[in-house]
């Protein structure tokens, strides 16, 4: 395939679109994986107490 039948297919079809936006999506996730795991590494002696956000936590203090 030349360079002009790859920009054809990624620029100008909506499947060439669609691989894009699914690559960036993918790429996107690999690289927030690999640096949550670093932060992780990095901050493994931070201590869980009471001042740690949850998602899940619904109760407020007010």
């Amino acid at each position: 395939m030349d360079w002009v039948g790859l920009y054809h297919f990624l620029f100008e079809t909506y499947a060439g679109i669609g691989a894009m936006v699914g690559a960036g999506i993918v790429i996107s996730l690999i690289a927030c994986v690999i640096m949550e795991r670093r932060t992780r590494k990095t901050f493994v002696d931070r201590p869980k107490g009471e001042d740690d956000w949850s998602f899940f936590d619904d109760d407020d203090n007010e």
